[in-house]
This record gives C-alpha cells, sequence and structure tokens, in this order.
C-alpha cells in the first residue's frame, strides 16, 4: 500500500476528540495556533496519545445552533469524547435558561447515544445579570452533567476569572496568556476520559 494511503487509513481509523464551542473555544482573537485546542492537540501529540482532535467551534454559537448542528459533527467525524462548551452566548442574549437546559441535555444525550463519553464545560456570568438568572446559569452545567452522568469541569475560567489582564479589551475573550490555564483546567477532568494522567 503507498505511504500516503496508509498514512490516510492509519488516520481515518484513530480515536476523536471533538470540541464542539464557540468562540471561547474557536480561539477568537488569539493568534493561530496558540487556543487552547491547539494547545491540547499539542499535548495529546507529545505524550504520543493516538487522539486526533476537531474542533468544531463556531464564534458566535449558541447551544440552539448548536443542537441543530450536532448530528452533523457526529455523522462526520464519529467521535469517542465530545467537548461541550456552549451556554456563554445564551446568557448574555439572555435567553431562557429552561431552553439553554433542554439544550444541552439533548447535545450530551446525542453525543452519549452515538457512543461519544461527554465532557461539559462549565462557564459563570457576572453578578450584574441578577442574582436570580446568574445563579440558576452557573447551576446549570453541573445540573446536566449530573443528570446524563458526563464528566463536568466546574468553570473553564478557573483560576484567571478575576484577572482583567486574562482577557482581550472586549472583557469576554480570553487572552493568548489565558489559553494554558484554560487547557490545564479541562485536561484535569479529560485525561481520566482519554486514558491519560499527569499534564504529559
Amino acid at each position: 500500500m503507498p505511504l500516503l494511503l496508509l498514512l490516510s487509513a492509519v488516520w481515518a481509523q484513530a480515536p476523536v476528540i471533538v470540541v464542539f464551542g464557540d468562540s471561547i473555544s474557536a480561539g477568537y482573537g488569539v493568534p493561530q495556533g496558540k487556543g487552547w485546542v491547539d494547545l491540547l492537540r499539542q499535548r495529546l501529540r507529545q505524550s504520543g496519545s493516538a487522539y486526533q482532535v476537531v474542533n468544531a467551534s463556531l464564534s458566535g454559537e449558541t447551544t440552539l445552533g448548536g443542537r441543530g448542528r450536532l448530528s452533523g459533527v457526529l455523522s462526520a467525524h464519529r467521535p469517542q469524547v465530545l467537548i461541550l462548551e456552549l451556554g456563554g452566548n445564551d446568557a448574555l442574549r439572555g435567553q431562557s435558561l429552561s431552553e439553554v437546559r433542554d439544550n444541552l441535555l439533548y447535545m450530551v444525550r446525542t453525543a452519549q447515544a452515538s457512543g461519544a463519553r461527554v465532557l461539559v464545560l462549565g462557564m459563570r456570568i457576572p453578578p450584574n445579570y441578577g442574582p436570580d438568572y446568574t445563579e440558576k446559569f452557573n447551576a446549570l452545567f453541573h445540573e446536566v452533567a449530573q443528570q446524563t452522568k458526563a464528566g463536568y469541569v466546574p468553570f473553564l475560567f478557573a483560576g484567571f476569572a478575576e484577572d482583567r489582564k486574562m482577557f482581550q479589551p472586549d472583557g469576554v475573550h480570553p487572552t493568548v496568556e489565558a489559553q494554558p490555564k484554560m487547557l490545564d483546567t479541562v485536561w484535569s477532568k479529560l485525561s481520566g476520559l482519554v486514558g491519560m494522567r499527569g499534564n504529559g
């Protein structure tokens, strides 16, 4: 078999991690190759892992938009692991929390039904949205993970959320310096799902 075809066959059989998120995971405002998903790809490769990473994140994506896109992504890539990072844009738009919850539950269960293990990445919003909305939104991700027995990261911005220097001028998107911190936060839970430990 020609080398190119052999490599293609090996690549096609490699287990896949799909990152399914919004601009935070799409690397908005960050140099190409420096986003946390790119760093994840590098860490896995350096660790000798067979996993390949597909970034199916889309800037501006909502849980409703993700719900509509998910089946196509699952069919195209057949992931062993799906990292779900959606909900932040819904909160910025003041969307109904019951709809956000329903959309997240649908996506987790659909991915699980396809054979994927799911890791839910939690997000939080500042208190200026009102204490009731804020608290309920912040608790959504844990509720979804608990109901579906999915993996769970409490807060993607853990360790730097209060540091303005870690955010771009819009105050929403993390800087390039924050990307390794997000990777470490995700890795703390993802490593168990992919059968690895430590920082690689």
